[in-house]
C-alpha cells in the first residue's frame, strides 16, 4: 500500500521537487503552502508521515507541530533554513520526531522519511499489541499506545510513549542518553543527547505529581536514567 505523506512549505519550487521525488518512490503526496492549510489537512486525512517546514503564513511549523500532536502521533520531520541547536531542539520538544536543515539534498530527506516510516511499522507489529501494564497509579496500553494517570489519560507525543514504553518494559535497568537515542530515534538520527533530555523532562511534566522529585522516571546521575516505582 502506498504511503501517504504531507509536505508544507510555502516555497513552490520547493514543494513541487519533493512531490516530483517522492512520487518517483510511489509515494502518494498531498501539499500545503501555510500552517492553517496544513493543520486542516492533517484533521481530515491520514497520513504516514508529514514533512513541515518551520518557517510558514498564517501559523508557523511549530505551531501547526504542537497543534497536531493534540490529535495524532504521525511522525512529523521539521524543515528548517536556520542551523542552530536550540531551534532543532525547539522543534522536537513541540513534538517532532526529526528535522532537516536547509539546503537538502532530496535524497537524504527520502531516506531519513523512508527509516522513520519502517521504524514506526515495526512499532505497530502484533508482538505490541494487548498489552496493559498497570504500575500504581499509571496504566500504560500498547496496543492504543495510551497513557493514564489516576484514571486520567495523558497526552504523550510518539516519542514520548516510546521512551516510557522502553523504561517501563525494562525496570531498573540504566539506560544511558547514547543508547536512548539510537534506541528510540534510530542509529541514523543526526541529532544530539540533548534530544533525549528535553524528551525525558517533558515526559515526566506530564506524567509526574511532582517533575523535580519524580515517582516514575528516575534520573541516575552521571549515567542515565531507568524506570521504578
Amino acid at each position: 500500500m502506498a504511503k501517504k505523506v504531507l509536505v508544507v512549505d510555502d516555497e513552490k519550487l520547493i514543494v513541487k521537487g519533493i512531490r516530483f521525488s517522492l512520487e518517483q518512490d510511489d509515494m502518494e503526496v498531498d501539499c500545503a503552502y501555510d500552517g492553517e492549510e496544513a493543520l486542516a489537512m492533517a484533521r481530515e486525512n491520514s497520513y504516514d508521515i508529514i514533512l513541515l517546514d518551520l518557517m510558514l503564513p498564517k501559523l508557523d511549523g511549530l505551531q501547526v507541530c504542537q497543534q497536531i500532536r493534540e490529535f495524532s502521533d504521525v511522525p512529523i520531520v521539521m524543515l528548517t533554513a536556520k542551523g542552530e541547536d536550540m531551534d532543532k531542539i525547539l522543534g522536537l520538544e513541540y513534538g517532532a520526531d526529526d528535522y532537516i536543515t536547509k539546503p537538502f539534498n532530496i535524497l537524504e530527506v527520502k531516506a531519513r522519511l523512508k527509516a522513520i516510516m519502517r521504524r514506526t511499522a515495526v512499532k505497530a507489529e502484533p508482538e505490541q499489541k494487548g498489552r496493559i501494564v498497570e504500575v500504581g497509579e499509571l496504566v500504560l496500553d500498547c496496543e492504543g499506545r495510551r497513557v493514564s494517570i489516576s484514571g486520567r489519560e495523558v497526552n504523550l507525543t510518539a516519542k514520548e510513549f516510546d521512551l516510557l514504553e522502553l523504561l517501563v518494559f525494562n525496570p531498573n535497568k540504566v539506560y544511558s542518553r547514547e543508547n536512548l537515542l539510537n534506541i528510540v530515534w534510530g542509529y541514523e538520527y543526526p541529532g544530539d543527547v540533548r534530544t533525549v533530555d528535553v524528551h525525558i523532562r517533558r515526559l515526566r511534566e506530564k506524567i509526574e505529581a511532582n517533575p523535580s522529585e519524580p515517582r516514575y522516571v528516575h534520573t541516575k546521575w552521571g549515567v542515565g536514567y531507568y524506570f521504578r516505582y
